[in-house]
């Protein structure tokens, strides 16, 4: 069967040794890719998700380290949630109150529990209890695997008006409405994980400000790159602007902003994160591609060092 859902979301951040010890240490996700952004080779591009790294559970980031602060509004990714098991949120609970992790009160949304917090750089994250499968577990030095995070849950998109967002996700992207709760409206994909988007319509609001704790894109699965050119048809045929396609080395992308203003992505699943290292490395040394391999010298020499 064809997964519909999300395949990564990219945020900017700031130190990135302090985002590295939040995502790693806190939350207990794999540092899957540590590489650099392909526009800025300045600038590392960290990958954070399960095991393997596979689409639907991978969180990447741009450290930048003095970046000012962003600003969520309108056109904007208000919130992205990860999966946990249902009978773990109270062992979050308890973890983000061990480690000074500032969050709002437990809440239901569409009937799950939903504990919110943000990271250091202040992007609004969430931890949603669902009735776990058989999704694999990464179990880190301090998360063990019966609590560990199992990829992503949603994101949560601010918009002036909701319809014209949910036309590109239900006849363009292959997601399908769930619910509707409140000003809330939520589609799902067919991926087991990180399967759903929700649309939050708040009118007339100040747009989002690029920053630390800001996203920059969300990026949506593709099988293949037959299936992401005839979705690309689809966009323009709408009138939207798509980029050619660029290849990011463990995938492929196509890039547009949708009616809303939100940026997205579609990237194929393919070849993955264990192209250039094994599966049991992932994360562990810096990786470039073969046109930046010749400058490896004078980019380790800017980027900050991290373990």
């Amino acid at each position: 069967m064809v997964q519909t859902g999300l395949h990564h979301v990219t945020a900017f951040s700031g130190p990135a040794l302090r985002n590295l010890d939040f995502h790693t240490r806190i939350l207990g996700l794999r540092l899957v890719k540590k590489t650099v952004n392909f526009d800025d080779p300045g600038t590392y591009h960290l990958y954070y998700g399960d095991a393997a790294g596979q689409p639907g559970t991978i969180l990447t980031f741009f450290p930048i380290e003095h970046a000012a602060p962003g600003r969520v509004g309108i056109g904007e990714t208000q919130e992205t949630a990860f999966r946990v098991p249902r009978a773990s949120i109270g062992w979050w609970t308890h973890r983000l109150i061990e480690k000074g992790v500032a969050h709002e009160p437990l809440v239901q949304v569409f009937g799950e529990p939903t504990l919110r917090f943000r990271d250091p750089d202040g992007m609004m994250l969430a931890l949603v209890g669902v009735d776990a499968g058989d999704e694999a577990a990464w179990a880190s030095a301090e998360v063990p695997a019966e609590h560990a995070i199992r990829g992503f849950h949603g994101v949560t998109l601010l918009l002036d008006k909701a319809e014209p967002t949910a036309a590109i996700l239900t006849e363009v992207l292959g997601l399908h409405e769930v619910g509707r709760e409140g000003n809330l409206v939520r589609f799902a994909g067919s991926a087991a994980i990180g399967s759903l988007v929700t649309l939050r319509a708040v009118g007339g609001f100040l747009p989002g400000r690029p920053g630390a704790g800001s996203v920059h894109h969300i990026a949506f699965r593709a099988a293949d790159d037959a299936a992401q050119a005839a979705m690309g048809e689809q966009l323009a045929a709408r009138g939207l602007h798509v980029t050619e396609q660029r290849d990011r080395q463990y995938f492929r992308s196509i890039y547009f902003r949708e009616p809303g203003g939100v940026l997205f992505e579609i990237a194929t699943d393919a070849p993955g994160f264990a192209v250039d290292e094994p599966v049991e490395a992932l994360g562990q040394a810096l990786k470039l591609p073969a046109g930046l391999e010749p400058h490896r010298a004078q980019i380790e020499a800017v980027l900050p060092k991290v373990a």
